[in-house]
C-alpha cells in the first residue's frame, strides 16, 4: 500500500466519523450588515449545518427567545463558566459578555453536522487560535450610508448607540484581512447563495476528502493487474 495513505490513515486513527466531517464556519459583522437574516436563510437551505446558540449577559431584545436566539446567564453565572474552561471563546461587547461553549461543538461531532458560529471580530480571533482549520467569513454592507440607513430601520436603538456601533464598525471592518472570507451583501439572495457556495465549496476541499478517496485509491491498488 501506498506508503502516504498509510500515514493519512495513523493520523486520522481514533477520530470517529462525525469528528472528521464537522466543519466549524465562522460568521462575523458589524452589526447593522444582515447576518442574522443571511445565517437564517442558509440554516433554513442546509439541514448539515448547526446553528450555535451563543451564551450571553445581556438582556433579550425584541422577539428573542431563550434557547433559541441566546442562552441568558448571569455575569456571575458567565465568569463561573469561564474559570472553569467551558467556553470555546468570549468576549465582551458593548459592555455585555458573549461566549460560545464547547458543548455545541461536541454535539455537532455527534449528529455528523457542520457548525456555524455568529461572532464577533474578538471571538473569532479566539476561536481561529483553538481550531486553525475553521473556516472564516466576514460579512459587511456596500457603505456606512446603507449601514446607518440599516441600524435605524431597525429600530432598535437610541442615537447614542447607533453611533456608537458605526464607529465599532469601523474598528472592525479594519480586521477584514484576517478572514477567509469576505461577503459584501449587496443583495439578500444573492449573498445567501454566496455563502451555501462556500459551504458546498469547503466541503470538498482535498483535505475533508481524504477518507472518501483512500478507499477509492486502494481499490485500484488492490486491484491485480489485467493481463489484457
Amino acid at each position: 500500500m501506498n506508503s502516504q495513505l498509510v500515514q493519512e490513515d495513523v493520523r486520522l486513527e481514533g477520530r470517529t466519523p462525525a469528528e472528521r466531517m464537522t466543519i466549524v464556519f465562522i460568521i462575523s459583522a458589524p452589526s447593522g450588515s444582515g447576518k442574522s437574516t443571511l445565517v437564517a436563510r442558509l440554516l433554513a437551505s442546509d439541514p448539515g449545518l448547526r446553528f450555535s446558540v451563543s451564551y450571553t449577559t445581556r438582556k433579550p431584545r425584541g422577539n428573542e427567545k431563550p434557547g433559541e436566539s441566546y442562552v441568558y446567564i448571569s455575569r456571575q453565572e458567565f465568569q463561573d463558566r469561564i474559570e472553569r474552561g467551558e467556553f470555546l471563546e468570549h468576549a465582551e461587547v458593548f459592555g455585555n459578555f458573549y461566549g460560545t461553549n464547547r458543548k455545541v461543538l461536541d454535539q455537532a461531532r455527534r449528529e455528523g453536522k457542520d457548525l456555524i458560529l455568529d461572532i464577533d471580530v474578538q471571538g473569532a480571533r479566539q476561536l481561529k487560535n483553538r481550531i486553525p482549520e475553521a473556516v472564516s467569513i466576514f460579512i459587511l454592507a456596500p457603505s456606512r450610508d446603507i449601514l446607518e440607513q440599516r441600524l435605524r430601520l431597525r429600530s432598535e436603538d437610541s442615537e447614542e448607540v447607533i453611533q456608537r456601533r458605526l464607529e465599532d464598525a469601523a474598528a472592525e471592518i479594519r480586521n477584514y484581512a484576517q478572514y477567509d472570507y469576505v461577503l459584501v451583501n449587496h443583495q439578500v439572495e444573492e449573498s445567501v447563495a454566496t455563502l451555501a457556495a462556500i459551504v458546498k465549496a469547503e466541503r470538498v476541499r482535498r483535505f475533508r476528502m481524504e477518507e472518501q478517496i483512500r478507499p477509492i485509491l486502494r481499490s485500484f491498488e488492490d486491484r491485480p493487474p489485467s493481463l489484457f
